[in-house]
């Protein structure tokens, strides 16, 4: 657990590294995890380790929103003034997402060649 633990904030670290330095839009994680991405691609494989324990993570994933929910109730006064485009960028984003993963999904499924649930197989 410590190893897994150890290269997924080696990652994480790098990514903010390379975010600092080059000055990118693009934040230090989400760099981090396209290293951990890449270097799983190399290997063609996840090591049973790194899978136990992002398992467990995954498992403990709700206790990550506490933080986001305590600054929710410490900006109630903002919330009230600011609900409108709050609530239309929650819908709008939630929407895109459900759409860009559709998409996504049904271009995947193609591409391995497994026909998406509800398209015609071909005989």
């Amino acid at each position: 657990m410590l190893r897994a633990l150890t290269l997924l904030l080696i990652c994480q670290l790098l990514g903010e590294a390379i975010a600092v330095l080059a000055n990118w839009p693009i934040p230090g994680p989400v760099l981090g995890l396209a290293f951990l991405l890449a270097g799983l691609l190399i290997l063609r494989r996840s090591p049973d380790w790194l899978q136990d324990t992002s398992a467990g993570l995954l498992k403990h994933l709700s206790l990550l929103f506490v933080p986001a929910s305590v600054g929710l109730v410490q900006h109630a006064d903002r919330l009230k003034v600011e609900w409108l485009p709050l609530a239309a960028g929650v819908i709008v984003s939630t929407v895109a997402a459900i759409a860009v993963g559709a998409v996504v999904f049904v271009a995947v499924s193609r591409l391995i060649g497994a026909p998406a649930e509800g398209e015609d197989r071909k005989a």
